[in-house]
């Protein structure tokens, strides 16, 4: 396809409409910059809106800052981006919305009716009538030899100059809402330091045989308790996760899933284990499943005198084996640490995030890119950092957009001429 001429944007190109970049777009317009945004798919806000089916968990609860450490390595530096905006920030943005938000049991943060499509179309509205342009359809593939943004449009190739730009691509999950990750060659092109993507908070295989895979695949296991040995420890923490045909997801999943991935990624593969009773203690157990059988099958006899449930009870089955059950001993330390061997992570696209990214390194402290000649921000996302499921990942995709969308207008506004 042929070229297409677009004039000079005398402004603020926003390439993403994610939370971060509706925030940078947002942030430079209410301090007077000209704003264009480009998405490539139809609309903004795709990933939001499907993430928020289930109940727009927009934030956590959780006081700093313990909040902040959710971050692991990055907690530090993401620290200083919720210093500017925070969970509070947050929730008081929403309100300006109209949407007022609740604290759940868990310590996560809702809007009232628990849905995202009211907030992003009033964002969007809200924009729109501040005067940000948008253009959709619009996909970023890099830049032109003399710096322009280059988009691959409907109506062929779109090559635009603005005095500067926001990049808030996503990561490499959920290709199909466009975090894609086709960013990272055109970065690494111009020399950015970029950390590989992969999952993070996803599910992992383990390699159920066929008979557990077909009867259990989708049974949730609740309530259980993960124990796992890192630098610090012995470590535990109730949960709960699902079955999966392969292997197992769930929250109790994702919340260590960055610990896992890189266990497997230094070992081959790692052992998480499961209290599949935590309310019963190992001699109680060992007591009640020694009891006369009565008849009854060591199916039955293992679910009436353990309490576990289906299958909890078709996983003990699964590491023991019909033999190992005949040791009392045997089954009760199985139910109190069941050890699940994790082969891999699951695929990244089936990932609610992912890790890497742009390093931080690579940036200032305002984002920008370091080593360019032109103005370019990165925000969201796209930059390497990771959080665990619980609102800690659109918090620091807002606070990230904040910090760019400001320091992106304000070098604008500094090199402007005076009226």
């Amino acid at each position: 396809m042929s070229a297409v001429s677009f004039p000079a944007l005398p402004g603020l190109a926003v390439i993403g409409g994610g939370p971060a970049g509706l925030m940078a777009a947002q942030t430079a317009r209410s301090l007077g910059v000209d704003v264009d945004l480009f998405e490539a798919k139809g609309s903004a806000g795709r990933k939001f809106l499907i993430a928020g089916k289930g109940g727009l968990n927009l934030t956590h609860g959780e006081p700093r800052p313990d909040f902040d450490r959710r971050y692991g390595a990055r907690a530090e530096a993401i620290g200083r981006w919720l210093d500017r905006f925070d969970a509070d920030a947050l929730r008081e943005w929403a309100r300006g919305f109209g949407v007022e938000t609740y604290v759940g049991s868990s310590g996560r943060v809702f809007p009232l009716d628990r849905k995202a499509a009211p907030l992003l179309r009033g964002w969007v509205r809200r924009l729109r009538e501040d005067g940000v342009r948008f253009h959709v359809q619009h996909r970023w593939t890099g830049w032109a030899a003399d710096g322009a943004l280059r988009f691959d449009t409907p109506d062929g190739e779109l090559r635009v100059r603005a005095g500067a730009s926001v990049l808030a691509l996503g990561g490499g999950s959920w290709p199909e809402l466009g975090s894609d990750g086709a960013w990272v060659a055109p970065l690494r092109e111009r020399g950015i330091d970029i950390a590989e993507l992969e999952p993070s908070n996803c599910g992992f295989d383990i390699g159920w045989s066929e008979h557990f895979a077909s009867r259990h695949a989708g049974a949730p296991l609740k309530p259980v308790v993960a124990h796992w040995r890192d630098a610090e420890g012995e470590r535990a923490l109730q949960g709960e996760c699902v079955v999966t045909a392969g292997g197992i997801e769930g929250s109790l999943i994702y919340a260590l899933s960055a610990m896992l991935r890189d266990a497997i990624a230094a070992h081959g593969d790692t052992v998480l284990h499961l209290d599949l009773a935590p309310g019963r203690d190992l001699d109680r157990l060992q007591r009640d499943f020694a009891q006369p059988r009565r008849g009854r099958s060591v199916g039955e006899h293992l679910r009436r005198q353990t309490g576990l449930d289906g299958a909890k009870a078709a996983l003990v089955f699964e590491t023991l084996g019909k033999h190992g059950l005949d040791d009392a001993a045997a089954v009760a330390r199985t139910i109190k640490r069941l050890p699940l061997r994790l082969r891999g992570a699951r695929p990244i696209a089936e990932a609610i995030s992912s890790a890497g990214g742009v390093r931080l390194e690579a940036m200032d402290a305002q984002l920008r890119l370091q080593g360019l000649p032109d103005a370019v921000y990165c925000a969201g996302e796209m930059l390497d950092w990771e959080a665990p499921t619980g609102g800690y990942l659109l918090t620091a995709c807002f606070a990230s957009g904040l910090i760019a969308g400001e320091a992106a207008a304000r070098r604008l506004l500094a090199a402007a001429p005076d009226p």
